[in-house]
């Protein structure tokens, strides 16, 4: 299916297709993102070939971002493709796919300080709520702008009482 959704991008007439360009400079890097969307998917939720091969039924538009990013010394290209149950909006399908990085970035950080993907806990109040617990200390971390890492902080507070009180808030 990206196979097709890809191909369908590149041979798609420009009518079809409603793009939006966007430039960020910032840590190093330049990064130019080039998302092209399109409300023409009565293709890809056509009745299918062959028996267990999935339906969409709720599809609205399809999404592709080009991500150039440009650093001293290389250049990286990138090419990412979504399907969305969203109306064909490109300024809100643009803020989307921009935002999903943004929940990744919280999981991996979740996962590398906290090992959250190592959690026991699977099932019932137990997961959602040291999941609760975790996203609060992680934000609390966050919050303290004091030079070093997140998990240099979280080593300090865990050495420091006074350093706790400070990222808790109460001194």
């Amino acid at each position: 299916m990206e196979a097709e959704v890809g191909a369908y991008f590149d041979t798609a007439p420009e009518g079809e297709l409603v793009s939006k360009t966007a430039v960020e400079k910032g840590h190093g890097r330049i990064e130019t993102r080039l998302y092209t969307a399109s409300k023409e998917v009565e293709w890809i939720k056509a009745d299918k070939s062959y028996p267990g091969q999935p339906r969409f039924e709720n599809i609205e538009t399809l999404v592709r971002v080009l991500n150039r990013t440009e650093y001293a010394d290389r250049c990286t290209f990138d090419t990412r493709l979504y399907i969305s149950s969203a109306p064909l909006d490109i300024e809100r399908l643009a803020a989307g796919a921009r935002g999903h990085w943004g929940v990744e970035s919280m999981h991996w950080l979740l996962d590398m300080e906290f090992k959250d993907d190592l959690s026991r806990y699977r099932a019932g109040y137990g997961a959602k709520n040291m999941a609760i617990v975790r996203r609060f200390a992680l934000g609390l971390v966050r919050a303290n702008k004091t030079a070093g890492s997140v998990k240099t902080r979280r080593k300090s507070a865990s050495w420091n009482t006074n350093f706790l009180l400070e990222i808790l808030q109460m001194k």
